[in-house]
């Protein structure tokens, strides 16, 4: 065995250091010195010896350090003791004296027996004298003593003692004799009494009662615990004692359980309380009147770290009930070749051994042999066989799973105590049957198993195969069959699994299976066996009837059959994720003797509509699960029972639940911290997820530096936050990190540790892989500033401060050693103290007067003994001899605050020549110099503590303290830790709660709680221990303590302290004043009245019935209404209908209609046990005839609704299109069912403006105006009735709708711009719709604007303008437009000033230039032919219309030479207006291109012909060109008829190019379109100036004529046609 030790021997009371239990070491020394033992002494000491000194010499081998060495001394010590005989001190220091062995004496009685044992009387026994008493000698040993000199020293030196002795003997005689009276005259009305039952027998039966029943206890393991009852009745009850509803046997435990009954008064005593005795315990009494009950819990827990030695001893057995160990021996037990750490693969075999050493060997002794995994004890099964050979026990997995992972634990018991071994087992996962498949799930448990409703549950493993586990698939084997059933077919992600349609009173397995995307995982290991039943039939299975009395089921009797059950109760949703919700509730009381089943409904919230979610066959469970809800939605629910009577009224609904999941995926753990512990393993440390609900347990990966590749190093979630990771490489450096897991999935990866060397830590680290629950991963940092409290001439008192980091367990105690210091050359170390001391205050004996030293501390945990600090100071040992005190010591700080703390601290331990009678307190900030001390109080304070206010947040303050006597203000305590002053998030303070039976109690809830955490309450900071004026209660993160009767020594601060947090604390100041209220509000509660949630009010239901209600907040069963109506009792009746539900406290009378008569005041009274009250509704005068018409009115409603009917009558609305639409919505319509539009009483026949949808009839008028104006009216009918709904649209009706319409085109208009034309500026705005009724006015400086020639507005399209003519300087300034709908209207503004108008006038100044440029310029009006064919020989007529001001210059040319007129080519220009080309005979010289030449100043325009000549008869006839008014060219009229066949191969287009400065005015693109898009036909013109290119003057006319010619669209010039303009 390792010299180190384990967590388990420390946890437990009866080890200490070597491994021996010091109270049975004290037990076999006793026996060894007494005289029963003395004759085999001999030989049992020299075994014992060698025992001894081989276990000294292996502790002592394996002690390597000053804190081993504590270990190997006391473990030596324990060992050799009991062959030497030296004295030995129990675990609770007692004295030898304590434990010596007194004299065995037979048990005295005080009966009197003849001589066949028969009870014949009391006997008065003689008593002996006190010296026997006093010294517990035997009579041989007194003489010996008696013959000694010290004793004649004594004798004669006391001897005035002996007198006092002497009269101590005659008291005591006295008192013996008094005791024998009273037992005599005890017996004596026993007596008459049983002679007083045997003569009135029958007046006295009666059936059992308890008048004290058994108190529940929780107790230390080791600690024996007593329950006892008092019980009467008549004939005398018999009594049986139960655990867990099973019968206790005593025979069957020697020694563990003892019974007694005397006098009516029954106990049971369970001796050396462990884990198994935790468990609920009652005793039954019966006699032929009755049986009685009455239950009490034990609770035992087991102790965390050193021993305490403040707790109560635990109670040894009575010396006559003779020796608990077997045979007169105890049995000393070893476990040797034990497992050790181990490693399997899933469906592997393990075996797990170790050799059992019991001392001394009794042949065919069994000892019992137990396995537990995780605290849990194995029973075995086909996945674990035990097996005891008679030195070994051996513990076989047959097929591993992830489940058989854990903390192994192998328990060895014996009569005089027990030996644990431990080690941890990890199973890995088999290899997957795809590459890329998750782990199988593991743990698959069933849960709230009904009659065909089963919820299966597991966990989610470690390896995902490296992407991400999609669900999960449950299957169902029903037991006998081998056939595996898929449950779910979607895969579902939570956890958690319903699983129904199951055959009531099957038993069924289950297993789970992951799924990602590379493919399926093995399936888990199947679940046990559970039987589809009702609970209650499974408990009645269960169930084990008390012994020598029948099983009695008292029923009450059931309805007959034929009657339709009725509403379940207490329906609720358990569960809700956004796969299913699952429902429960309790059947309902009338149910009929077939029993019922169940149809389950569903109702979207919002919504009156109720669907049945079974519509096929009806479940028998009262749970039932609902699958395929739309995630997001929210849902209520229902219940109806059912059976062959029919189908019941359903049940309340449930509150509106929301489809998703309200279990959260955990949030990601916090800083994982490394720490060394042996060559093959690591302790993981890490901070427990933030937000984490239903944490399942945390999975660690490994990884060695540099690879990327991570391992899990468990595959099975701990649940703790420290892990020992083992199988790792010694020598690489590896990094971890952690995942979280519940139900909802698995958590993101914390962030990576930092890399850590696997190498044995000092001192050998955690032994056999094993880790207390919430142990420490490693030893504590070392203590800290090391001060001294108290000098004397050869001793020191030494404090010091806390290690800052304690290793993730309670430090349990300190070791000090010290070294001498002789001039500044220091010695060696030495050990000060061998045990640990749990203070931080010790006092080293032993020093040398004016010597130095230097000291150094040990922290000390689970984990073992940690580095020393650094050496303290040099300290002086001389006694202090200053009038003043000394320092202060152990300070701390609690209830940190954003403006305040609380400070506590110890007094000095050193108090000067007077008592220390106050203290004062010293503040600065934390990096402010010595200089900045400044007091608190200026006053002494009285107590030990203080609470300091007024700071500044988020200041960082330190603090010491000073304390006073009649001689002074002595030495200053050490300085805190610096403190910041905030109040932390999730800060929680102490609330009062008063109950309904008037208890006050104080509650405290922490959220940062831990597994190790406990709420520590003080009253005026000092640590309440148990008291019967204070209860104190811990439920999870909450705690409270309850008063039993406020008075005033309950005055004080109480505050509550939770350790394993930082620093969770408040308190809370019970003042008189504070006292006087309490109490106050505790008498309202003792004696309340009924509170009520609403008084009484009235209200209209269907059919216009009147109901009077109110709602309590809480009434018992038991509470009762009286109705009044004008100081007169009513009752139930046709007229009223009373309801009282108890259940939700709603108490209400429901009147068919209100009469004249029903005038008057109407009153609740309630009554509910010794509370009362009432409520009064007055309904008279103008109210009540109100309540009536109202109530008329609804009546008159239901009726209407019966056919039907409108839900919405008549209105309109108007669509951003400004379309009206009048619509409205009906209800109780059928397809018979007829609507019929008119207006002012015409029928409106149906179009595509009409329709009916979804029960809204809607008629849309697209572009309203005056004609639309009417009454319009609606008509539904069937054959079960008819509605009208109205709407008048005329007069001020029909303005309200226009003012809504003009509201919705003037919120369309677009700003207001500005845009400039030939004739002036404009400003412009368009609108979705423009309608002819709208009323605008435009504005100029705020003012109207009057228009005239010179400003006009107007609308083209959906475009409003205003035109200003020919604008000036005059004109600048802001305009706007005013949209009128009837309210406030719109206004549109825009700013014509500044660059604004400068810019709009510079635009208009060339628009008007251009447009009288474009007016004026040369132009040819008349087109000419492109192409003209003529015979040779004819002549050849053209004209064409020119226009120009001035008149335009007009030449002609041909192939681009100018020609002139002369006989053979006549050109003529007339009037100004009118060229014409003429040749008289046509030859081939002729034939070319000839062209038409304008041009004045404002610009040139050409036309361009080809004359082509063919062969043919010469002709008389000319043929004359001319062009019509649109400018076709046609035949002249002089042309002869036959020569007008000759085609015309082209018409000229106009095409025209103006020769201007500047462009024309061209709209943004924007206004452009938009305009465009809205112009109406009739107003649709071509502005042939802005679409004009332009070119330069300067441009040569061949060049412009080729260029035109290029651009011109083909599709506006004939074939071979080009004309140009310059």
């Amino acid at each position: 065995m390792s010299g180190t030790i384990p967590y388990y021997r420390k946890d437990q009371r009866h080890f200490d250091g070597g491994y021996r239990s010091t109270e049975a070491e004290s037990k076999m020394s006793q026996y060894q010195s007494s005289s029963r033992y003395a004759a085999s002494s001999s030989r049992y000491a020299a075994s014992s010896s060698r025992y001894a000194a081989a276990a000294s010499s292996r502790y002592a081998g394996a002690a390597s350090s000053a804190s081993s060495s504590r270990y190997a001394a006391a473990a030596a010590t324990s060992a050799s003791s009991s062959s030497r005989g030296l004295k030995v001190s129990s675990h609770l220091g007692l004295e030898e004296s304590r434990l010596s062995p007194t004299p065995k004496r037979a048990k005295p009685s005080y009966l009197a027996l003849d001589k066949e044992n028969q009870i014949i009387g009391y006997v008065v026994p003689i008593f002996r004298g006190s010296q026997e008493f006093a010294t517990g000698l035997s009579d041989t040993e007194e003489a010996r003593v008696k013959e000694t000199a010290g004793y004649m020293a004594r004798r004669n030196l006391f001897t005035s003692g002996l007198e006092m002795e002497r009269s101590e003997v005659i008291s005591r005689k006295e008192a013996m004799r008094e005791s024998a009276e009273r037992i005599s005259l005890n017996k004596t009305i026993h007596e008459h009494g049983e002679h007083f039952k045997r003569m009135n027998e029958d007046s006295l039966m009666h059936a059992p009662e308890f008048v004290i029943k058994p108190r529940s206890h929780t107790v230390w393991e080791k600690q024996s615990v007593r329950l006892h009852c008092t019980v009467t009745g008549w004939p005398e009850p018999k009594v049986t004692w139960y655990k867990n509803n099973v019968a206790i046997n005593p025979l069957a435990h020697p020694g563990k359980y003892k019974l007694e009954s005397r006098y009516s008064v029954h106990s049971l005593e369970i001796d050396r309380c462990d884990f198994d005795d935790t468990a609920q315990y009652h005793i039954s009494a019966m006699n032929t009147q009755g049986e009685e009950s009455a239950f009490a819990s034990i609770v035992v827990k087991r102790f965390k770290g050193e021993i305490d030695e403040s707790l109560p001893t635990p109670r040894r057995a009575i010396l006559e009930d003779g020796p608990v160990s077997e045979y007169g021996i105890t049995f000393q037990t070893h476990i040797v070749d034990a497992f050790g750490v181990s490693f399997g693969r899933e469906g592997e075999t393990m075996s797990l051994g170790s050799t059992v050493i019991i001392y001394p060997s009794l042949h065919r002794y069994q000892p019992e042999i137990q396995w537990y995994r995780d605290d849990v004890l194995l029973p075995p099964s086909k996945w674990t066989h035990m097996h005891w050979s008679g030195d070994r026990a051996t513990l076989t997995l047959t097929h591993l799973n992830k489940e058989d992972e854990g903390l192994y634990t192998l328990r060895v018991t014996t009569k005089s105590g027990y030996e644990t071994y431990s080690a941890y087992v990890f199973v890995r996962d088999a290899d997957a049957e795809v590459e890329g498949a998750p782990g199988a799930p593991l743990d698959v448990r069933c849960l709230d198993a009904n009659k065909d409703y089963i919820i299966v549950t597991w966990k989610q493993p470690a390896i995902d195969g490296g992407n991400t586990i999609l669900g999960y698939f449950v299957d169902r084997c029903e037991v006998g069959t081998t056939h595996w059933h898929q449950c779910n077919d979607t895969p579902v992600k939570f956890a958690r699994f319903p699983v129904t349609s199951l055959v009531e009173g099957r038993s069924y397995m289950f297993r789970v299976r992951a799924i990602n995307k590379s493919g399926m995982s093995r399936p888990s290991r199947a679940s046990e066996p559970v039987a589809a039943m009702d609970p209650a039939d499974r408990a009645r299975m269960r169930g084990t009837s008390a012994p020598w009395t029948g099983q009695i089921i008292v029923t009450e009797e059931e309805p007959a059959e034929g009657i339709v059950p009725g509403r379940p109760l207490e329906l609720q949703v358990t569960e809700a994720t956004k796969n299913y919700v699952v429902l429960s509730w309790n059947p309902p009381g009338e149910k009929g003797l077939e029993g019922v089943m169940y149809y389950v409904e569903k109702c979207v919230s919002g919504t009156d509509s109720w669907q049945r979610v079974n519509t096929e066959i009806p479940v028998k469970s009262p749970r039932f699960a609902l699958f395929d809800l739309a995630e997001g939605k929210s849902y209520s629910f229902r219940v109806r029972c059912c059976n062959s009577a029919g189908v019941g009224e359903p049940s309340d609904p449930t509150e509106a639940t929301t489809v998703g999941d309200k279990l959260d995926i955990p949030s990601a753990p916090g800083k994982i911290i490394p720490t060394r512990n042996t060559d093959t393993s690591v302790v993981v440390s890490w901070e427990a997820s933030s937000h984490a609900k239903e944490l399942i347990g945390y999975y660690i990966e490994g990884s060695i530096v540099g690879s990327n590749v991570w391992e899990p190093c468990n595959n099975k979630p701990v649940k703790g936050t420290r892990f020992i990771c083992h199988g790792l490489m010694t020598g690489d450096q590896y990094v971890f990190r952690v995942k979280a897991v519940n139900a909802a999935g698995i958590s993101e990866f914390s962030q990576e540790s930092e890399a850590i060397e696997v190498k044995a830590a000092i001192g050998g680290g955690i032994p056999h892989g094993v880790l207390p629950k919430m142990g420490p991963g490693a030893s504590p940092a070392p203590p800290y500033g090391i001060s001294v409290l108290e000098c004397v001439r050869d001793a020191m008192v030494l404090a010091w401060k806390q290690p800052t980091f304690i290793g993730g367990a309670d430090v349990t105690g300190y070791f000090v050693d010290y070294r001498e210091v002789v001039d500044g050359v220091v010695g060696d170390w030495h050990e000060a103290n061998i045990k640990s001391v749990s203070d931080r205050a010790y006092r080293v004996s032993d020093l040398h007067e004016n010597r130095k030293y230097q000291f150094q501390v040990r922290a000390a945990n689970m984990a073992g003994v940690g580095i020393p600090s650094m050496p303290s100071n040099t300290f002086l040992c001389e006694e202090w001899t200053i009038a003043v005190p000394g320092p202060p010591h152990d300070l701390d700080i609690r209830e940190v605050r954003s403006d305040s703390l609380v400070l506590l601290w110890k007094p000095p331990v050193y108090q000067g020549r007077d008592p220390v009678n106050g203290f004062y307190i010293d503040i600065k900030e934390a990096e402010a110099p010595e200089e900045a001390w400044r007091g608190v109080n200026t006053k002494a304070e009285e107590n030990k503590y203080l609470k300091i206010k007024h700071l500044k947040e988020g200041e960082t303050y330190v603090f010491r303290v000073r304390a006073q006597n009649k001689a002074g203000v002595g030495k200053t305590s050490e300085v805190t830790e610096p403190v910041q002053a905030m109040t932390k998030p999730g800060t929680k303070e102490i609330e009062v709660e008063v109950d309904d039976d008037g208890v006050v109690s104080l509650n405290f809830e922490c959220s940062d709680i831990t597994a190790d955490s406990k709420f520590v309450w003080s009253k005026d900071y000092v640590e309440m221990t148990e008291s019967t004026r204070l209860t104190a209660e811990t439920k999870g993160n909450k705690s409270k303590i309850a008063f039993s009767g406020l008075e005033e020594e309950d005055i004080g601060i109480y505050s509550c302290l939770v350790t394993h947090t930082d620093g969770a604390s408040s308190s809370y100041n019970l003042s008189k004043e504070e006292l006087k209220r309490l109490l106050e509000i505790s008498h309202d509660h003792k004696f309340p009245i009924i509170p009520l949630k609403t008084e009484l009010a009235v209200e209209l239901m269907e059919k216009g019935k009147v109901r009077f209600w109110l709602q309590a907040e809480k009434i018992s069963a038991n509470g009762n209404v009286e109705y009044v109506f004008n100081d007169n009792l009513i009752s139930q009746g046709e007229k009223y209908k009373m309801n009282f539900d108890k259940n939700t406290g709603v108490i209400e009378m429901v009147m068919e209609s209100l009469n004249p008569e029903d005038e008057g005041t109407f009153t609740f009274q309630l009554k509910d046990g010794k509370a009362t009250n009432q409520s009064s509704l007055v309904l008279i005068g103008d109210v009540f005839k109100q309540l009536q018409k109202e109530s008329e009115f609804q009546r008159k409603e239901w009726f209407r609704k019966q056919g039907p009917h409108f839900i919405e009558y008549l209105g309109y609305e108007v669509t951003p299109e400004c379309c009206v639409i009048l619509n409205c919505k009906v209800g109780n319509i059928k397809k018979e069912t007829s609507a019929l539009w008119y207006k002012d009483g015409h029928e409106i026949k149906s179009d595509e403006h009409l329709t009916f949808t979804e029960g809204v009839l809607k008629l849309e008028i697209s572009q309203i105006s005056k004609k639309d104006a009417g009454v319009y009216e609606v008509v539904l009918k069937d054959d079960r009735g008819k509605d009208t709904s109205t709407l008048n649209l005329t007069d001020q009706g029909f303005k309200d709708l226009m003012n809504e319409v003009f509201s919705v085109i003037a919120n369309s208009s677009t700003p207001l711009k500005i845009t400039s034309t030939d004739e002036g500026i404009r400003m412009y705005t368009f609108v979705n719709y423009y309608n002819d009724l709208l009323q605008v006015t435009w504005h100029y400086k705020e003012s109207a604007i009057s228009f005239s020639d010179r400003i006009k507005s107007g609308v083209v399209g959906d475009q409003l303008w205003l035109q200003i003519t020919e604008p000036t300087e005059k004109d600048t300034g802001k305009y706007a437009i005013e949209f009128h709908d009837g309210k406030a209207g719109l206004k549109r503004t825009v700013d014509l000033s500044g660059q604004a108008f400068d810019d709009a006038y510079a635009e208009f100044q060339r628009l008007k230039a251009a447009a009288h440029a474009e007016r004026n310029r040369a132009r040819v009006a008349g087109g000419l032919p492109d192409v003209v064919t003529i015979q040779e020989g004819k002549a050849l007529n053209l004209t064409c219309n020119i226009s120009g001001d001035p008149v335009p210059e007009v030449t002609w040319l041909k192939n681009d030479r100018e020609i002139l007129s002369d006989d053979h080519c006549i050109l003529k220009f007339e009037s100004g207006k009118f060229a014409s080309f003429t040749i008289t005979a046509v030859n081939q010289s002729d034939s070319g291109k000839y062209s038409i030449l304008v041009k004045n100043k404002y610009g040139t325009e050409s036309g361009d012909f080809t004359v082509e000549l063919t062969e043919g008869t010469p002709d008389l006839g000319v043929t004359s060109y001319m062009t019509d008014a649109e400018g076709n060219v046609v035949f002249s009229p002089n042309t002869p008829k036959e020569k007008m066949k000759t085609s015309i191969t082209g018409t000229k287009a106009k095409k025209r190019k103006e020769s201007v400065a500047q462009k024309p005015p061209v709209e943004k693109a924007e206004d452009k379109e938009k305009s465009t898009s809205r112009k109406s036909e009739k107003e649709k013109t071509a502005d042939v100036s802005t679409k004009e290119p332009k070119a330069s003057e300067s441009q040569h006319p061949e060049d412009a004529k080729e260029n035109l010619a290029e651009k011109l669209p083909s599709a506006e010039c004939p074939r071979g046609a080009k004309h140009s303009h310059t």
